[in-house]
């Protein structure tokens, strides 16, 4: 069954948001696994296409959009359903993506202005049976 992570940031601004998206696909990609970084739109996927390129500084993340051959990079980014991968999803949507259940993890991230957001897609989860994790991520850029 699908295992889904809340990671609680206090920061309000959106790019730490996609910063902290790119650690967790840093982290996923060192252990061994595939991941999908799901957006909104092709703005908010090119946005951070474009900051996998610079961060985390010294540390290159082989990545691709879904419209750019994205089935030969470890991690995927767009908001199309991947058809391809299956191991990790960071959910940057404002909703929960409907092919969600077929990823072996979830991650959530979700900003402290945004907690109300937050709550309803843990509900969400929590009303259909998913096992719920959630980590209070205070100072995790330093």
């Amino acid at each position: 069954m699908t295992r889904v992570d809340f990671y609680l940031l206090q920061d309000l601004d959106p790019e730490a948001l996609q910063r902290f998206a790119c650690r967790l696909a840093s982290k996923a990609l060192s252990g061994g696994k595939r991941v999908h970084l799901h957006t909104d739109d092709s703005i908010q996927a090119q946005a951070i296409d474009e900051l996998l390129w610079r961060y985390p500084e010294q540390r290159f993340l082989p990545h691709a959009q879904l419209s750019h051959e994205a089935s030969v990079a470890p991690i995927s980014i767009g908001c199309e359903d991947p058809q391809d991968c299956d191991e990790v999803l960071i959910n940057l949507s404002g909703s929960i993506p409907s092919f969600f259940g077929r990823f072996d993890r979830v991650a959530e991230i979700v900003l402290g202005n945004q907690r109300e957001a937050g709550r309803a897609r843990y509900k969400n989860y929590r009303d259909r049976g998913y096992p719920l994790f959630h980590h209070d991520m205070d100072d995790w850029e330093s």
